[in-house]
């Protein structure tokens, strides 16, 4: 009975499995509606996102900003729902290694966007570090005006500021309404920033000087044009913002520091690790590898501080803090000094990497308005049209220090950002979604910090203080971990931060005084570096174990970078498949 009812259930199992073999459709048609489905959430997302469009290299939708209204983050957050659900129910049974992973990346993309949404995340869309407010004043440089029509576009969306800030009021509304509120102190700095705005009219700036093509007919007329909308439309709108930010907004802003304080704020700050750092580790784990890797480092700057002749890293740290060799005189040094970094890596690049950059990057300093952020990079177009673009914190020169100069040069450069996100942009084999960011800081920020390092692999860092420098800047991302958990899970003070971080010695008062409000702002951002470093440093030791004599660096640099931004779990999957590959060779 019991030999009938096994064959039974045998048989019942095979025709499942043959009814179910008979629905899935053939890989080729699988893959073309996978490919089909990626390309029209890409188009999609360029629909919704224009600025993001330009920022890309296409300049569609150069005449249109975002829509920022409640109905319309409603409505984007239904095509995710969708598009997920679709992308769901293509069975990646046959597929190749490359297809399977841009499934899963999609995946995990939308999965995110939609998480985000169900906590309102949307509803605290700006702070003293980013905002619309400072996003639309960099709309001056975000295209190449090389044409009446680039202008003109322009002059379309100068016409759209006021719609842009007045939807931003909207969703600041809801929240207060559903007390989703930043910190109280920060949110006093905004509207400062949009007066600082109001001074400089950076919106003028594409005025100042004109293409030899563009007639003076023309130059006259879109002059005209641009300083009409300015006047009764763009400045109207930063003041009636400002205010709106000054005498409702922020006086109902939040006064505990710790996102924890928030509705649902356990799963919000969770969440927030797991979105950018794309990890599972708790915020104690966190905090435990930030004290361990402190004591690594500073056990590393300590024996460089004995070699040049100091008892102690405190006596050495002392020097340096008096030595006028390492104190800007000038904004513009700092930026010299940016420029000399960036220019002398590049011609070693050959030797780290088989993969290169074909974009340009320039140096400049981070305007007035928004001193309040912190040296960045922001990408350049495919094209080349438009330059990477290394943006430096400047102001205070007087106050900070030359010594990490040259790390941050290869982080925000190259072989860092620009390196990273250029040769992404020049990938031609995979889905375009794949080409961008998708907001897996642990990946760039990870890249960015290991790439620091490797100026040290080509003979930099000469100076024993510039590789002092270095591991300031490593220590620096090793803090971080600690205070970030510190204020949004053990309910540090601010005071208790600054008292952390200056103890620590890794950077200058004016980073200590804005990086700390960089993290009450902007929860777990700050701990995707060290995490993503450590796991590219852990690849690379792997592959350099496995593979003994058959290591290229070289094509290890390139695997890191030739599948684009990845989840770290992803990235160390797929590594493991190429050190295989290797193997086999």
């Amino acid at each position: 009975m019991r030999l009938q009812q096994s064959l039974f259930l045998f048989l019942l199992v095979a025709i499942a499995g043959s009814v179910l073999a008979q629905n899935v459709k053939p890989v080729a048609d699988r893959l073309a509606a996978q490919n089909a489905l990626f390309e029209e959430q890409y188009e999609s997302d360029l629909r919704n996102f224009p600025e993001r469009a330009t920022a890309f290299g296409d300049y569609r939708y150069n005449d249109k900003l975002a829509e920022h209204s409640l109905a319309a983050i409603a409505q984007r957050h239904k095509i995710d729902e969708a598009f997920l659900t679709r992308l769901e129910a293509i069975p990646t049974t046959g597929f190749s290694d490359q297809d399977h992973l841009s499934h899963d990346l999609l995946v995990r993309v939308l999965e995110q966007r939609i998480a985000d949404f169900d906590l309102k995340e949307y509803e605290m869309p700006i702070n003293q570090q980013n905002g619309v407010h400072t996003g639309l004043a960099d709309l001056p440089l975000s295209v190449p005006f090389d044409s009446v029509k680039h202008y003109e576009d322009y002059i379309a969306r100068l016409h759209q500021i006021p719609r842009v800030l007045s939807q931003t009021t909207e969703v600041l509304r809801a929240g207060m309404k559903d007390k989703l509120m930043p910190v109280r102190f920060l949110l006093e700095k905004l509207p400062v920033q949009c007066q600082g705005i109001i001074d400089a009219d950076p919106f003028l700036r594409p005025t100042k000087k004109y293409p030899a093509s563009i007639s003076p007919e023309d130059q006259k007329r879109l002059t005209q044009q641009i300083t009409d909308a300015i006047n009764t439309e763009v400045i109207p709108a930063y003041k009636t913002f400002a205010a709106f930010l000054r005498t409702e907004y922020a006086p109902e802003g939040r006064t505990t520091l710790s996102i924890t304080s928030l509705p649902d704020g356990q799963k919000r700050y969770e969440n927030d690790i797991y979105a950018r750092t794309t990890t599972r580790m708790t915020p104690d784990e966190i905090h435990q590898l930030g004290l361990r890797e402190i004591e690594r480092i500073q056990a590393e700057m300590t024996a460089i501080a004995k070699k040049e002749g100091f008892a102690d890293l405190a006596s050495f740290r002392a020097s340096l803090k008096t030595n006028p060799k390492y104190i800007p005189t000038s904004s513009e040094q700092i930026l010299e000094d940016f420029r000399h970094y960036i220019a002398q890596m590049e011609p070693k690049l050959p030797q780290l990497f088989t993969l290169l950059p074909k974009s340009p990057v320039t140096v400049e300093a981070i305007p007035a308005f928004q001193s309040a952020a912190a040296t960045h990079y922001v990408t350049g177009t495919p094209d080349g049209k438009h330059p990477g673009r290394v943006v430096v914190a400047t102001s205070n020169f007087a106050e900070r220090s030359l010594i990490d100069d040259e790390a941050t040069a290869y982080h925000e450069g190259i072989p860092g950002h620009h390196m990273q996100l250029s040769v992404q942009q020049q990938l031609t084999d995979l889905p375009k979604f794949r080409l961008h960011s998708l907001g897996f800081n642990a990946y760039i920020e990870g890249w960015a910090l290991y790439a620091e390092q490797l100026g040290k692999e080509v003979g930099f860092y000469q100076d024993p203080v510039s590789d002092y420098g270095r591991l300031s800047s490593e220590l620096f991302r090793a803090v971080r971990l600690v205070v970030d958990t510190g204020i949004h899970s053990k309910g540090w003070t601010r005071e208790q931060v600054v008292d952390f971080m200056r103890k620590s010695g890794a950077v200058d008062e004016p980073t200590i005084q804005s990086e700390t409000d960089r993290y009450i702002a902007w929860p777990a951002q700050a701990l995707s570096y060290k995490l993503g470093q450590l796991k590219i440093r852990e690849l690379r030791a792997r592959a350099q174990k496995e593979l003994g004599p058959k290591f290229d660096i070289r094509a290890f640099h390139d695997e890191m970078l030739d599948g684009g931004t990845l989840p770290l779990d992803l990235l160390d999957a797929r590594t493991d498949k190429w050190i295989a590959q290797q193997k086999s060779k």
